[in-house]
């Protein structure tokens, strides 16, 4: 942990000479905000992207990275009105790959500009309980997808939402999309979620040693699977249970928690 954490400060600072080069460079502006997020100060970098937005109005990018830090703040109205920005930006444009900023195993990205911007928008609306507007942005989020990462992650908040809306049939049918040999880099959790609500895999196959359990994504997607399968208190158990122990900034933490203030209000 110390040696990741000394390897986040050393990349910011590295971010911070680049951007006092040139404070105009957008790119040097969200780098800086990105590598202050992954400190874990999401106030600053959330200021550092709006000095972008004032620098250049027109980008995309500063109000999809603006509104994620929206979300992992709880402010869940402006991570909207952000995003929607975004989305409306970006209409009629060429998608770009968006890199990352803590690579994985490959050193391969693999969501983009679009995606990112619709995949967070409808997660913002889901995380206020709008299923209608969340359904229809995790759905642009498929379109656009490029790879099966990126596939995954999306319909697995859609088959959520659909189950939530009480539309199974329809939550079934993209399940059809669906299979063990899909070409995953990342987004295994996502992945394993769909083939344990397709009955390929088991619940023990998804928390038992050593497997995925520990990932606050996967523990949210079994305590919602218990809740729209009628079991409510297993659920609420379960969502209290990643509120209780989970990671803050996690956006599974984040669903359990918007879960558990939605049930005690």
């Amino acid at each position: 942990m110390e040696a990741k954490d000394s390897a986040k400060i050393k990349n910011y600072l590295h971010s911070l000479i680049t951007y006092q080069s040139n404070p105009m460079n957008p790119d040097f502006v969200i780098w800086l905000g990105r590598r202050m997020a992954y400190l874990g100060d999401y106030q600053s970098a959330i200021g550092i992207f709006h000095e972008g937005i004032l620098k250049h109005p027109e980008d995309a990018r500063f109000y999809r990275h603006r509104g994620h830090r929206y979300i992992s703040t709880r402010q869940f109205d402006l991570a909207i009105k952000d995003l929607e920005q975004a989305a409306a930006l970006i209409q009629d444009t060429e998608d770009t790959i968006e890199p990352d900023g803590i690579p994985n195993s490959l050193n391969t990205p693999v969501s983009s500009l679009h995606t990112n911007i619709y995949y967070h928008l409808g997660l913002a609306y889901y995380l206020k309980g709008d299923w209608t507007n969340a359904l229809a942005h995790f759905d642009n989020c498929l379109q656009a997808s490029q790879n099966d990462d990126m596939r995954v992650a999306a319909m697995h908040w859609l088959y959520m939402i659909l189950r939530r809306m009480s539309l199974p049939d329809e939550a079934s049918q993209l399940l059809d999309r669906v299979s063990p040999n899909m070409t995953i880099i990342e987004n295994d959790g996502y992945h394993q979620l769909l083939l344990f609500y397709k009955g390929e895999l088991s619940e023990d196959q998804l928390s038992g040693n050593g497997s995925l359990g520990s990932s606050e994504a996967v523990k949210y997607g079994i305590a919602n699977w218990y809740y729209y399968n009628d079991n409510i208190s297993e659920a609420k158990k379960r969502f209290q249970e990643i509120v209780d122990n989970g990671n803050w900034a996690a956006f599974g933490f984040i669903a359990a928690e918007s879960e558990v203030s939605r049930m005690t209000n």
